[in-house]
């Protein structure tokens, strides 16, 4: 606990109701949060109350807080503005703090008389430079693009002292290159092109064929036939790419669009920014997931506008942030100009939402050593189920038995996607005398669920599951749910539904079903836990029916009983080691004499 917490809050009585930012420090005057508030004394006072509720890492910086100072501003909006400039500039240790995995790479436009186009990773040679980009692949691509449609040259040759001194390589034969090295092209038409090069990486779009089309037109008219045909060429040139690589009317003007994945306690944001009908660039962050059920997307939209020079004119995403009007003022002020927020429905901007999403959970299956599918699956099965984040660790049970005979039940584990099988458990069913899979369900959840509630088991059977499903119909999950109020859990409780050829349908509450067809991940996912978990109960079952017809051969042998025969399979396990056993072995663990496990030893090698 803070000792300065009784001048902390003594401090906090006095303080004004205005809206403004708060800096809290350390002893050593260091900063380490900052935030703004429309209510100053409402929100700091929320840090140093009697009885906090304080998530971990609130409770963290709180604990570390010597004082602190604010500032006093006009407006909420202000004081936005004011919190991202401090955070930018002082990086608080409590912030979420975007952090991109790549540095910036440029475009650059070499200053000789026939210039080159490359992508560079600094300006630190003389040139002309488009950029900051934030993607290298992007930037790369756009370069290669731009030099193989309007043909220039990519070789390690000066021009123009190289003019004749050797033949033209293979890219001009195979038209990727004009051939500067033979000396015919001047400088003039050169440049030109670079120009031409240089605004198609710019827009990339249907303007620039519109200009050079104008061009063709008028050199056609002046009867300079061989730039007209030249100009053709690079507009065919250009459309070809724009059909291959969708360049040109992409469907987007000027957006950035924004897809968030959420995986093993971290965030994973990408931005793909689409300027004039084409994609631009694109940014990826990863930050940690922040505490106080803070609304992601306004913090990271903050962040990463404040003082940006390019804002697009509309913004696409998956909802409208909490903050959503001041920070419209705030783009829009930068701007200079409307800025939109738009949460598509349909259509072509509701695929680049999901284009953008699948980016995020690319990388963030790349930093956790998962596919991206396994990502976007426990997203999508957490939203589909209105949990509040994906189900990383799943609990799955299925009841087994013949007739009223061999009654089990088993217990699969999926955490990040894939099965966890060291954490698999089986049970057998002991209060159900006749068949009866929800009574026999019920037994076997409580049974598991009261390890939860003491604290007492293995690593596995005393950690609190994300997500249980049971292998039944909306009975399964109305027989359970009782248990789970009485217990005191609130765990997410589904169960999976199959149709009439055992094949996963749905997912089922305890009133409705919810369709996962249309959701190919999820139905995969789901599926592959259904299959594992009937698989594994109905393997255990068929064993201990075995155990059972084998205890009866036993018991066929006179001085062996049901609790002898029991002892030995609970010693030996399997057939095999009882057949591995000796009569001495035999005799000992079921304490019989000598010629009894010679008889029990005849019995056991036939069966």
């Amino acid at each position: 606990m803070n000792p300065r917490l009784p001048y902390l809050r003594e401090k906090t009585a006095k303080l004004t109701s205005s809206p403004g930012v708060y800096i809290m420090r350390k002893k050593d005057s260091s900063i380490i949060y900052i935030g703004k508030a429309k209510n100053l004394r409402n929100r700091v006072s929320s840090y140093f109350r009697e009885n906090p509720d304080h998530t971990p890492k609130v409770a963290a910086m709180v604990s570390n807080v010597y004082d602190y100072d604010f500032i006093v501003t006009d407006s909420e909006y202000e004081a936005l503005l004011l919190e991202c400039s401090l955070i930018k500039q002082h990086k608080p240790k409590y912030n979420i703090l975007l952090k991109d995995d790549k540095g910036y790479h440029y475009i650059r436009i070499s200053d000789e008389e026939y210039p080159r186009i490359t992508n560079e990773k600094n300006t630190k040679q003389p040139g002309r430079y488009l950029g900051p980009y934030t993607s290298g692949f992007i930037t790369k691509e756009a370069v290669n693009e731009a030099n193989r449609v309007f043909m220039l040259p990519t070789c390690r040759r000066k021009f123009p002292q190289d003019f004749g001194k050797s033949r033209p390589c293979l890219n001009y034969h195979i038209k990727q290159c004009m051939g500067v090295c033979r000396g015919r092209i001047s400088a003039g038409d050169y440049r030109e092109a670079v120009e031409q090069a240089v605004e198609f990486i710019r827009s990339g779009s249907a303007q620039s064929v519109e200009r050079m089309e104008a061009e063709m037109l008028r050199a056609a008219d002046e009867l300079d036939f061989e730039k007209a045909a030249m100009l053709r060429d690079r507009i065919n040139a250009v459309k070809k790419a724009s059909e291959k690589q969708k360049i040109i009317n992409s469907g987007v003007e000027s957006a950035d669009v924004i897809g968030i994945a959420e995986y093993s306690g971290g965030l994973y944001v990408s931005v793909l920014m689409y300027r004039e009908d084409r994609l631009f660039d694109k940014a990826v962050f990863e930050f940690p997931l922040p505490d106080g059920g803070e609304d992601i997307l306004s913090l990271f939209m903050m962040q990463f506008y404040y003082k940006k020079p390019d804002i697009p004119r509309n913004i696409i995403i998956d909802h409208i942030p909490e903050d959503d009007l001041l920070i419209t003022e705030m783009l829009e002020g930068q701007a200079g100009r409307k800025v939109k927020l738009h949460v598509p429905q349909k259509g072509r901007q509701l695929e680049l939402l999901r284009l953008a999403k699948n980016n995020s959970a690319e990388y963030a299956a790349i930093k956790n050593d998962r596919t991206g599918k396994e990502v976007i699956a426990l997203e999508q099965l957490g939203q589909s189920l209105g949990l509040a984040k994906p189900p990383r660790y799943i609990e799955a049970y299925d009841i087994s038995n013949l007739s009223s005979e061999s009654m089990v039940a088993g217990m699969v584990v999926f955490e990040d996607g894939r099965p966890l099988k060291k954490a698999y458990k089986r049970f057998t069913v002991k209060e159900q005398e006749l068949q009866n899979d929800y009574g026999s369900m019920r037994e076997v959840l409580k049974r598991r669920l009261m390890h939860i509630v003491t604290g007492e088991g293995d690593e596995f059977f005393t950690r609190t599951p994300d997500l249980i499903l049971l292998d039944g119909g909306k009975g399964h999950v109305n027989a359970v749910t009782p248990l789970m109020k009485e217990l005191g859990l609130d765990i997410p409780l589904f169960g999976m539904v199959k149709d009439d050829k055992h094949r996963t349908r749905a997912i089922a509450t305890g009133g409705r079903e919810i369709q996962i067809n249309g959701l190919r991940q999820v139905f995969d996912l789901v599926t592959r836990i259904q299959d594992e978990v009937h698989r594994y109960s109905v393997s255990f079952m068929h064993l201990k029916h075995k155990k059972k017809t084998y205890s009866s051969e036993l018991l066929k042998v006179r001085g062996i009983g049901e609790k002898k025969a029991a002892k030995l399979f609970m010693k030996y396990k399997t057939i095999a080691n009882l057949r591995a056993a000796s009569a001495e072995e035999l005799a000992q663990t079921a304490g019989v004499s000598t010629d009894v496990a010679q008889e029990l030893k005849k019995v056991i090698s036939e069966l």
